[in-house]
């Protein structure tokens, strides 16, 4: 008897891009879209935002790739803040961009009438929550909602039953502890609006509880010297075995959280939820997780990982309270430049220092890996080498197994 294979619609794996560098690395390690900040209205003001010089050449590298690009300009909008926004939105219309993410109606208005054309995507920001909502904003012309991540898995099930508008929501990174990220904790603390791209994340500071007494001396309301001071915030997120419920329930775009974090974090967390989602969609009858995938996410991990909102109302469990679980970390080191087939020798830019006698492990996109011991370093001039001490420093090493440009290269944290 002939069996027929069941056809999912892949979704996309959508990636941050804080730098061009960070862009082409997500996309090389298999992201089908990035997203990216401008020179305004983002919400990451530090993440290395684009220059139009920049988004060009991303969107360029993109286009060779079959990658798209989209461009954060989400923050909420004061008075006076959307001066000069309708250039702004013609400009990267014209220079390709595949859509604008936005929460603010002024913005989302602006770039209608000023760069028709121009796909909006709703940011998260705005706190999509049910299909009435979307349906709303797909009557006004937006072509994809970013759901808010308060959103569980069974709403997400009755929303694509009654709408057909682009779903995207967040699978894996940092967790805002405000609703939907709009918080007002760090302008109260440090006088940066979170809003409108200075968060300064005072939910992460670690706090102590006391009191003041009459002369200004402070009495800890913890008995002494707390063994570990709390936070206000969440645990990161992680929907890395719960592939098949996104699919299955029709999201279109599963999208990675962090534009300020590493190449290392791009590269590691691009290559694990694509190796998932190509997996899963390639055989769902057949699917297994591979526990492999979950590992190599903690290498990079800052934070326990949970599930959020998805599969229930997350407890103090899954709140940043009490001591913290020790996480294996792991330093990225270098970056591979070349690889000679006949000699073994690999080419290595130095992004952090290693030496002889380090265990280190190299990986690459489609989730290759290998780990080895440093037997001898050489430098550019051939000479032979200890260690490798100084940032972007170029090395010669002999790789037990061949590796290709852009592969990465890291140890574990002593």
């Amino acid at each position: 008897m002939m069996t027929t294979k069941t056809k999912l619609k892949k979704p996309e794996v959508l990636a941050p891009a804080g730098t061009l560098e960070k862009l082409k690395t997500a996309i090389h390690y298999g992201a089908d879209a990035v997203y990216i900040g401008g020179n305004a209205y983002s919400l990451r003001r530090r993440a290395g935002n684009f220059t139009y010089e920049e988004m060009q050449e991303g969107i360029r590298f993109a286009r060779e790739h079959n990658a798209k690009v989209y461009v954060a300009a989400n923050m909420v909008t004061h008075e006076e803040d959307e001066a000069g926004a309708g250039e702004y939105f013609r400009t990267i219309r014209d220079l390709g961009v595949d859509a604008v993410i936005v929460s603010d109606p002024a913005l989302m208005e602006i770039c209608m009438m000023d760069a028709p054309g121009l796909p909006i995507h709703l940011s998260t920001q705005a706190s999509a929550t049910n299909y009435e909502t979307l349906n709303f904003w797909k009557e006004e012309g937006l072509e994809r909602i970013v759901l808010a991540r308060e959103v569980s898995m069974d709403e997400i099930k009755e929303i694509r039953q009654n709408t057909d508008i682009e779903i995207e929501v967040f699978i894996h990174g940092a967790m805002c502890i405000s609703y939907s990220g709009r918080c007002t904790l760090s302008n109260h603390m440090s006088a940066r609006d979170a809003n409108r791209g200075g968060c300064s994340q005072s939910c992460r500071w670690k706090y102590e509880l006391f009191e003041m007494d009459e002369v200004g001396e402070r009495i800890s309301l913890l008995g002494g010297e707390p063994e570990e001071a709390f936070s206000m915030s969440a645990v990161d997120m992680s929907m890395i075995r719960h592939i098949p419920d996104l699919v299955q329930n029709g999201v279109d775009s599963l999208k990675i959280e962090g534009r300020m974090k590493s190449i290392h974090y791009v590269s590691t967390v691009a290559n694990v939820y694509s190796q998932a989602v190509n997996t899963y969609c390639a055989d769902p009858e057949n699917f297994e997780f591979n526990p492999e995938w979950e590992e190599e996410l903690w290498k990079v991990a800052q934070r326990e990982l949970a599930t959020g909102f998805y599969y229930g109302v997350p407890t103090e469990n899954q709140q940043l309270f009490g001591k913290r679980r020790k996480i294996p970390g792991y330093t990225f080191i270098g970056q591979v430049l070349d690889y000679d087939e006949e000699t073994g020798i690999a080419t290595i830019e130095q992004r952090n220092n290693f030496g002889v006698g380090d265990e280190v492990e190299f990986y690459g996109p489609g989730f290759t890996h290998h780990k080895q011991i440093i037997e001898k370093l050489w430098d550019e001039k051939g000479e032979e080498i200890d260690r490798a001490p100084h940032p972007l420093m170029k090395v010669k090493m002999k790789v037990t197994e061949p590796v290709k440009p852009l592969d990465m290269m890291r140890k574990r944290k002593a």
